[in-house]
């Protein structure tokens, strides 16, 4: 059980860690708490030195600090904000690489889980292939009814996790809400709601049943897509603790080289990876947002396939047209309907002008285009965007910036695979069918349709409301006809209740009256 002197030795161990690998020194000096410049220079003294580079030793300062640190940081890497622009791009490079845990706790887990031994369960089951802060991935074999034997991914959750991550995250709380305490600006950037965030997207992944639901999900709305898909969920070998999936037969997104001999078009693969996470995060509203090579293969057919489906992203209808109408604004030049749709959506406040938003928007915009396409970046973009809200008083959106995040990761992918993939010409059809479908004759026609069918339920709903009014009206006629009664019990409480406060007004009288005599004695 966590204590507040547990919380404050292990956030103290978390600092002697990060000051040994020199993470302090990458903190930018602007994110700092005020007085903290004697921590800092402490930090620097007993930081060891070597050849590693900074990314490297925050990896392991992190790994070194267990799972939960491991997950704090990549979700740093998406509030450069909080951590300073250095921090961040160093957390982009981390890897969600930890020591396995033994088959034979693996297989604990299967049993308890299913009620069963683990042969009952899988033919096969291998050593760990990968294993990551959360859970490790094991391939396994299965019998189907018909004899059929079908490879499987097995992904099995790390023993204890939940309880080191509710004790880690105790930690977490309680140097947020030192933070928002002592500092304006831990207060402004919302300390307190980051670890919010955090907690509720760990404690979604560790219950891999939601995973394998967002991997249905996912497959339900791609089912028709020519060149995405994700594996199978076998629900019959999948709880909270156990996931299995279909095997992926295909090869990874970061082996170029065996692409290469395949016979795959990586320029092509480039623009299904940028097209494809933007056509699930507007035209879906649910995306992958964990898209690093690692999770990404390629199968025989050239069709793009999605694993680990435990960190996924979701956008609202304003949030959709947002990012649309935003992207759509670059492409076109037009800033000053870009500066309208943060109007629009609340985002930026009414008392600010939308011609000096749109002003600051044209500065961020002109100099793309005089760059060649492989110097522009969309997610630099989205950056310095964000950055420029924050001075017309824009509130930071957590699903903007886990869309922001995965778009590094995206851009950078299919950067690997093309270097000189223009962004805007492989964004642009996305961007424009959705505008054309959702904004346009169609789009107008479907909002209507949905206004008809809300005033058409509240139609229904009428006569019950209309004799819900009805019988308030006579309850009311007939308490008031003769006045209003009360029962003795009422009665009787009424008095105590007066009698009460009378013996503390009396008191306050004769309190008052004491001061007033005391002050003339005096």
């Amino acid at each position: 059980m966590a204590t507040p002197l547990g919380d404050y030795l292990r956030l103290a161990r978390a600092g002697f860690v990060m000051a040994r690998e020199g993470v302090a020194s990458r903190i930018d000096p602007g994110v700092r708490p005020p007085g903290s410049e004697p921590l800092f220079a402490l930090a620097g003294l007993i930081a060891r030195r070597g050849p590693a580079s900074s990314a490297a030793r925050l990896g392991a300062a992190l790994s070194r600090l267990g799972p939960s640190y491991v997950k704090l940081g990549q979700f740093l890497a998406t509030r450069p904000d909080v951590v300073g622009p250095q921090l961040a791009r160093d957390l982009e490079l981390l890897q969600d690489r930890m020591p396995p845990f033994p088959q034979a706790v693996a297989e604990a887990t299967i049993a308890r889980t299913f009620d069963r031994p683990v042969a009952q369960v899988y033919a096969r089951l291998d050593p760990p292939l990968a294993a990551a802060s959360i859970a490790q991935v094991h391939q396994g074999e299965v019998i189907d009814p018909d004899g059929t034997a079908r490879r499987v991914a097995v992904k099995v959750l790390r023993p204890d996790v939940q309880r080191r991550f509710r004790i880690d995250l105790s930690s977490f709380y309680r140097a947020a809400r030192l933070g928002e305490s002592t500092s304006p600006e831990g207060k402004r950037l919302r300390l307190v709601a980051v670890v919010d965030t955090l907690a509720r997207s760990v404690s979604m992944e560790m219950d891999l049943r939601l995973e394998a639901a967002a991997m249905s999900e996912l497959a339900q709305n791609t089912g028709e897509d020519a060149d995405f898909r994700v594996p199978a969920v076998d629900w019959d070998r999948t709880g909270r603790e156990v996931l299995t999936t279909e095997w992926v037969e295909g090869i990874k997104l970061n082996n170029l080289e065996a692409l290469r001999q395949a016979g795959h078009d990586l320029p092509r693969l480039g623009q299904i990876v940028m097209q494809s996470f933007l056509r699930h995060a507007l035209r879906d509203g649910f995306f992958h947002a964990d898209m690093h090579p690692g999770n990404l293969f390629v199968d025989a057919d050239g069709k793009l396939v999605a694993v680990d489906c435990g960190i996924m992203g979701r956008l609202g209808q304003k949030e959709r047209r947002f990012l649309a109408e935003i992207l759509f604004g670059f492409i076109t030049r037009d800033w000053l309907r870009t500066a309208q749709v943060h109007f629009e959506a609340g985002y930026v406040p009414p008392h600010h002008s939308v011609e000096d938003f749109a002003q600051a928007i044209r500065a961020i915009g002109e100099p793309i285009y005089s760059r060649r396409a492989d110097q522009i970046s969309m997610a630099k973009l989205l950056t310095l965007l964000f950055e420029v809200t924050a001075l017309f008083d824009m509130q930071t959106r957590p699903e903007l910036l886990l869309l922001q995040k995965t778009m590094v990761v995206v851009e950078g992918v299919a950067r690997s695979l093309d270097p000189q993939l223009d962004m805007w010409k492989t964004a642009e059809p996305v961007v424009r069918a959705w505008i054309e479908r959702n904004l346009g004759p169609a789009g107008r026609i479907e909002e209507m349709a949905v206004g008809i069918g809300a005033v058409g339920r509240s139609l229904q709903t009428l006569p019950e409301l209309i004799a819900h009014g009805q019988r308030i009206a006579v309850q009311l006629d007939a308490a008031t006809r003769d006045g209003l009664t009360l029962s003795p019990a009422s009665t009787e409480a009424i008095g105590r209740a007066e009698g009460r406060g009378n013996r503390w007004v009396a008191g306050a009288l004769w309190a008052i009256a004491a001061l007033l005599l005391a002050q003339m004695l005096f």
